[in-house]
């Protein structure tokens, strides 16, 4: 309703008494059309707007409601992957040969009245080759692969993963026989706790229910890797449903052997390359570990224009990955480096002269990482126990260095760069008396390091001094050794000093004195009176535990 008031004044204005113009105001009646129209117009764009806003995020993964065709079809391979391609899980490979041969031939199973199970699961570090075992096993059979992660069942809306496992298991259904290969299954199937919400709960209740849902004469198999076994729900594991675990453990020596032969088959190597020199050298890699050494030492062959991979350039890819680049541009001072010379030549001799020791492979006093020498220990084949003269040896190997210093250089001239040396010895010396009840005085009696605290003081003291005789007697006999090779020990130092780096071949020359058998100790002469210096690093490399054969580095840095 429009209200409009106009007086003339006479003239034809409109204007007021006083003059001035009128003013008009024109208000619309309120109604509830008008109002229905204004709201329907702004909820249709607001429906409007989230549709597109769900159709964006939907199609760039963000948010999935569902799985699409492409989801639930199984993954192509562009190279079938066979058993022979899958090399140091031998075992592992045993324990799936009887699924191949249930997909290939199943009713030769249930003539029998054999089941088979229904879920495989297979366990082990990372790296070890699951996956690629899971694919083996669909390439041997020659079946259709269903390829899913644990983390892609949930996402934000409550449950979508519940549905996704539906979708999974009803394609499975169609394209039987065939695999399922669920990767990360902790992701998923994670221990239940009373304390969570429903919805988090309901993608491994259906994944349950699933399970229980076909019958292995359906010729489904599933298939699920994990890297931690103990975290899984108790109701997955149990017989029925994941009931055949499948350990993929480190590769042993000859294991990576093998390994490392297949990476190398797409690669050009040279004919002198000696693999199981290599796999000696690399206890505790996995099979991901194992490859990228190959592809380092490929790209260092490429880059010098050689047109195979040599020897050398696996050696250096393996130092590279162990004990981390050259340091190229560190400013090393001959007194530095003639002390750390000493230093690994003290380990080096005692390793060369004590019955029990690890074998040497090498010694270098070139920087890497945060160590100044190297000495490298390469066991024949990886340790499962070590004996009483096995670690006697590691205790006095060790010590070899710190001897070394205080010998040549005085003990004012000790520095802090054994200070990794001493910690490993005391570790090994501890496990001793604790652990593997290796001292008179504490007898076999195995407490372990959990068990410290609720140890007596008395017991405390007399296992810390047990520990002190270990090392105190370690000190003495490496001291004793040096003093009997102490002109070996110059040798090997001023060698060192000359080339850097010696392998177990020119070590044993050098300590000999054999200079006419090499061109490499020709110019090698032997100083009267050795340098000096105020500090420095070392590294000295052996393993890390003496029930394990796993390489790792020690000498991290220096106390100054």
């Amino acid at each position: 309703m429009a209200a409009y008031n106009n007086q003339s004044n006479g003239s034809g204005n409109a204007n007021g008494p006083d003059g001035r113009p009128i003013q008009v105001v024109i208000s619309e009646a309120w109604s509830w059309s008008k109002f229905a129209r204004k709201f329907g117009s702004k909820v249709l764009y607001g429906i409007l707007l989230m549709t597109g806003l769900n159709v964006l995020l939907d199609s760039q993964g963000i948010i999935k409601s569902g799985m699409n065709a492409a989801e639930v079809e199984p993954n192509s391979m562009a190279q079938s992957i066979k058993f022979e391609d899958v090399q140091g899980v031998d075992e592992a490979k045993h324990e799936l040969e009887e699924v191949v041969a249930f997909l290939k031939e199943p009713k030769k199973f249930m003539e029998v009245g054999g089941k088979l199970p229904k879920g495989v699961l297979l366990y082990g570090p990372p790296g070890t080759g699951k996956t690629h075992l899971a694919r083996a096993v669909a390439g041997e059979a020659g079946v259709a692969f269903f390829q899913m992660s644990g983390s892609e069942f949930d996402e934000l809306y409550v449950g979508v993963g519940a549905r996704r496992v539906r979708e999974l298991f009803a394609a499975a259904k169609k394209k039987a026989p065939c695999i399922i290969f669920i990767d990360e299954l902790d992701a998923v199937g994670s221990k239940r706790n009373a304390k969570d919400q429903s919805y988090m709960r309901q993608t491994l209740n259906q994944l349950l229910v699933e399970l229980d849902g076909f019958s292995s004469g359906e010729g489904i198999i599933i298939i699920a890797a994990t890297n931690t076994p103990e975290a899984l729900d108790k109701a997955l594991v149990r017989p029925g449903r994941f009931d055949r675990l499948v350990p993929v453990p480190l590769p042993d020596v000859q294991g990576r052997t093998k390994i490392l032969e297949v990476h190398s088959k797409p690669v050009s190597v040279s004919p002198n390359v000696d693999m199981h020199t290599i796999a000696r050298g690399t206890p505790g890699f996995s099979g991901a570990d194992l490859a990228n050494l190959i592809n380092h030492a490929a790209i260092k062959a490429s880059k010098e224009g050689v047109r195979s991979v040599r020897m050398e350039d696996l050696e250096w890819a393996k130092d590279k990955i162990i004990m981390g680049s050259e340091r190229k541009s560190a400013v090393i001072t001959e007194h530095n480096k003639n002390l750390t010379a000493y230093h690994e030549g003290g380990h080096t001799l005692v390793a060369l002269h004590t019955p029990g020791a690890t074998p040497l492979h090498k010694v270098t006093v070139i920087p890497r990482g945060n160590a100044l020498g190297v000495t490298v220990q390469l066991p024949e084949a990886d340790k499962t126990n070590h004996t009483r003269k096995e670690l006697y040896a590691m205790l006095d190997v060790c010590m070899g260095g710190r001897v070394a210093e205080e010998m040549i250089f005085g003990p004012d001239e000790v520095t802090t760069g054994a200070s990794s040396d001493l910690q490993k010895a005391t570790a090994v010396a501890r496990e001793m008396v604790l652990s593997y009840g290796m001292s008179e005085k504490v007898g076999a009696v195995g407490y372990g390091e959990d068990g410290w605290d609720r140890l007596s003081p008395a017991t405390k003291g007399v296992i810390e001094m047990e520990v002190k005789n270990l090392l105190d007697g370690a000190y003495a006999r490496a001291t004793h050794l040096l003093k009997t090779h102490k002109e070996e020990l110059h040798r090997l130092a001023r060698a060192l000093m000359e080339h850097e780096t010696l392998d177990v071949d020119e070590i044993r020359i050098v300590v000999k004195g054999n200079h006419h058998h090499t061109r490499l100790l020709s110019s090698i002469s032997f100083p009267s009176q050795p340098l000096t210096l105020r500090c420095f690093r070392s590294m000295y490399r052996r393993p890390h535990k003496t029930i394990e054969s796993k390489v790792v580095g020690v000498g991290e840095g220096c106390g100054c």
